[in-house]
């Protein structure tokens, strides 16, 4: 769950932005998520400040604007300040937590039942081909062969 602190803001109830949070003009909101989430801005523009220590050039000093359709990673503990930037106009945005996935280890047992269905339907197929040969074999000897001679039966 995803702790918001100095929420200035609520759940949008305007049809044209359902499932954003509202973030009023000139205000300020904290976030600690307590899980890797992912911060979407739907409308609006914000300063977003990261939780130190920083390394880097300046542009990863902590600090980066967000506009429409950008999108930040936040890793599970990390506090993060969101705040309006423009004047006039609220920022709505979207907090998504991101799912862990695990991997699955790979294992040669995985294989072998492809493999024998693999072996199945080729012994199937052989079957198959041998009967249409078979089948076609016995078709054209018929062909080949003389048609019976019909015989005549007097009757008295």
């Amino acid at each position: 769950m995803t702790r918001m602190h100095n929420a200035p803001f609520a759940p949008v109830a305007a049809p044209a932005l359902p499932g954003t949070w509202k973030l009023a003009a000139g205000r300020a909101i904290t976030l600690r998520p307590a899980q890797k989430g992912l911060l979407r801005i739907a409308h609006g523009r914000v300063w977003v400040t990261r939780e130190g220590p920083h390394a880097g050039p300046l542009n990863a000093l902590g600090d980066c604007v967000l506009d429409v359709g950008d999108r930040l990673a936040v890793d599970a503990g990390q506090s993060i300040v969101i705040e309006s930037l423009l004047h006039r106009q609220p920022a709505f945005f979207t907090w998504d937590p991101v799912l862990a996935t695990v991997a699955a280890p790979v294992r040669f047992g995985d294989a072998v039942q492809p493999l024998q269905d693999l072996r199945s339907a080729l012994q199937m197929a052989a079957g198959a081909l041998v009967r249409l040969a078979s089948g076609l074999a016995r078709l054209a000897w018929q062909a080949m062969r003389p048609a019976p001679a019909v015989h005549a039966s007097c009757s008295p």
